[in-house]
């Protein structure tokens, strides 16, 4: 690859769907329904005469999956990641907002670190707020209404390899064995993926799996929302380890029904939330005054808990022997803290991968070595951000990579800055929500203006 990282992430952000569709491979098969799976699968709809998803749940119903277990919690729609989907699908905005999505432009989100509040940037990217089964069955929707996309009620069972071509999938429908055949096959089963286990069944390598334990638990609630249209929408509280809190975070956001979705975190053994009277009293004591207005609502059933034990990631890119026709996309290729709500923007991302490399029309009897080496770009990127804060937690024991000490101290620096001062700020969210590279924070300019932001500050 001879363009830097940060272009190529550039280029990524970039990317839109051909102005009309351009086969360039027969088949293709998508195992696994989730987010990632379905902008894959609507990628795929531009390139491929046919495309298929397989997944154990019918993705015919509306509503929850039994397949994503984290659906009851809040999830986050970075920026970077609502415009990729308004991409790929012309007129989401409007399409979710009228199913009850409400929208969150830069003057409707509020964002506090350690009890302080946050500059607004006037000039960010709007994006978007509702639960995840509305966004997800909304692309869902989309994604099943083109022409060349069917969905098949099946558990994938292996692959299928014609020499050094995968040809397929085993599928077990019911008791009923059979065979996906595709001249692409497209893993997004998510976090738990056995892609690997397949690989080595029929003769391959694993790729090379890393971990770093957190160790999160989170809760999330509903509270019935009396204003149809609140002054501010989504409203986030971070603690920085060096504060002595239990609980690393909260937020909450306006969601459809005329409710509020709200989330408390914690690390270790700090279990926030378990019960509705500890999760309304934490809301009201350990966060601006925001949180516990929510918090004096009608509460709405029960609090929903998760826990989250580790990050890993799986790197395909490294793989010497991988056969043709394969690739993977979502958490089955990294899956991150979920707290930095980088997972449908890194997913709408590896989307762009894929049509950036389909649109070279590559030859499918050679492995899509250029395809992971896209997809290593933004991976890189969403982990480094995602572990190197996760590395200040106190519970959480390396790996630290070289130079930590010293480039924890600029992100400090940085961060610290982000509450006073725009310029540090923008240039923040664009990174954060996956739009620029990190390195663009690693510059002589913006180190330091945040630490004369800082200055001034004190």
């Amino acid at each position: 690859m001879s363009m830097s990282p940060a272009r190529v992430l550039a280029a990524l952000n970039a990317v839109r769907p051909p102005d009309r569709a351009s086969p360039v491979i027969g088949r293709a098969v998508v195992v696994g329904g989730s987010v990632a799976g379905l902008m894959a699968a609507r990628v795929l709809s531009d390139y491929a005469e046919s495309v298929v998803v397989v997944d154990r749940d019918d993705l015919q119903v509306t509503g929850g999956r039994p397949g994503v277990p984290q659906g009851t919690q809040l999830h986050a729609l970075l920026p970077g990641g609502f415009l990729q989907l308004e991409r790929l699908f012309p007129g989401f905005r409007e399409q979710a907002v009228a199913q009850g999505a409400i929208e969150a432009p830069p003057a409707a989100r509020r964002n506090y670190l350690d009890g302080r509040l946050k500059v607004v940037v006037p000039d960010d990217a709007d994006s978007l707020a509702g639960t995840r089964p509305l966004l997800e069955g909304l692309i869902r929707q989309q994604v099943l209404r083109l022409p060349n996309v069917k969905t098949v009620t099946a558990r994938a069972t292996g692959l299928v390899c014609d020499g050094a071509v995968t040809t397929g999938v085993r599928c077990d429908a019911g008791g009923v064995p059979g065979v996906e055949s595709g001249d692409l096959v497209v893993d997004a089963m998510g976090r738990s993926s056995r892609l690997s286990e397949w690989l080595e069944q029929a003769g391959w390598e694993r790729p090379a799996l890393r971990r770093m334990t957190v160790n999160l638990n989170y809760a999330t609630a509903l509270f019935r929302r009396r204003a149809a249209d609140p002054e501010a929408t989504v409203v986030l509280a971070l603690h920085t380890p060096r504060m002595s809190s239990d609980v690393a975070g909260a937020a909450f956001f306006a969601v459809e029904g005329g409710r509020w979705m709200a989330m408390m975190a914690g690390y270790g053994e700090n279990r926030p939330g378990r019960t509705a009277d500890d999760f309304v009293r934490r809301l009201r004591d350990q966060f601006p005054p925001e949180f516990g207005e929510v918090a004096g609502n009608e509460l709405l059933g029960d609090v929903q808990t998760y826990h989250h034990a580790d990050s890993r990631r799986r790197d395909f890119h490294g793989l010497k022997r991988l056969p043709a026709g394969l690739v993977s996309v979502g958490d089955a290729v990294a899956s991150f803290n979920p707290v930095y709500g980088q997972g449908m923007t890194a997913a709408a991302l590896h989307a762009a991968c894929l049509s950036a490399y389909l649109r070279s029309s590559p030859d499918p009897g050679v492995p899509a070595r250029r395809f992971f080496a896209l997809q290593k770009v933004v991976v890189d990127v969403a982990w480094s951000m995602s572990t190197s804060a996760d590395l200040a937690l106190p519970h959480v024991d390396g790996p630290y990579p070289r130079g930590y000490r010293f480039s924890s101290w600029v992100s400090r620096q940085i961060v610290a800055a982000t509450v006073t001062d725009v310029p540090t700020a923008r240039r923040f969210n664009e990174v954060v929500s996956l739009r620029a590279h990190p390195s663009s924070l690693a510059t002589p300019g913006v180190v330091l203006g945040a630490l004369r932001a800082n200055r001034r500050a004190r």
